[in-house]
């Protein structure tokens, strides 16, 4: 239901600033239980896409506007190059100027994170809390750069790369490493923040590539 909403919003009809139908018009537009969407416009609203006003309404956001596209042959071994290098430093840029918004909404996707059942809702939450990071930057340019980079992870040699190499056991590690990145966040420890990264990074790289 979230990608349905999602490309509800990408087909050019709303605009930033735009208010979003009702629930009542999308359950009517999207075939789907007002429950569904309930939770498809707390996930837009987590990840900044659109915002509530009591009384008003949903409105899009300029988010909701940045996109970012990356080649279809770009390598799982690309990917991890690019993140290793944009990923800690923006980390360690988050520890000294995210607001304590931001650090709420990275703390909500590392619990939800922390309490997936399985593959899919790990990957979902796995993503929106290194978004949740990036955005905690406050810089539009390197946002931008993060998106054509986030887009490479939507490739479908990353998520069948992914999926072969997950189990439970290394789940669980790449938990223990983010609750390490996010602690050195709250901390306003710049270096560690960079520091947890890339350690969490090398052994995503390492479990992914099999550098062993």
């Amino acid at each position: 239901m979230e990608q349905s909403l999602r490309a509800l919003l990408d087909d050019g009809s709303f605009t930033p600033g735009a208010k979003l139908p009702t629930e009542r018009a999308l359950v009517e537009r999207l075939a789907a239980p007002r429950s569904a969407i309930r939770r498809a416009l707390d996930v837009l609203e987590e990840d900044g896409l659109v915002v509530r006003h009591v009384g008003r309404g949903t409105f899009l956001t300029d988010a909701s506007q940045r996109s970012g596209t990356a080649p279809a042959d770009t390598s799982p071994a690309e990917i991890m190059q690019v993140r290793l290098v944009m990923e800690p430093p923006v980390a360690a840029l988050a520890a000294r100027v995210a607001t304590q918004a931001d650090l709420d909404r990275i703390t909500r996707c590392l619990q939800r994170g922390g309490d997936a059942d399985g593959f899919e809702g790990f990957e979902s939450w796995d993503a929106r809390l290194h978004q949740a990071i990036a955005q905690a930057a406050h810089n539009g340019l390197l946002m931008s750069m993060f998106d054509v980079m986030n887009a490479a992870r939507a490739l479908p040699v990353w998520g069948s790369l992914k999926r072969r190499t997950s189990t439970p056991e290394r789940r669980a590690c790449y938990r223990a490493e983010h609750n390490a990145v996010v602690d050195a966040l709250r901390d306003r420890d710049s270096s560690g923040a960079h520091d947890a990264m890339r350690a969490h990074l090398e052994n995503v790289a390492d479990n992914l590539l099999g550098r062993h």
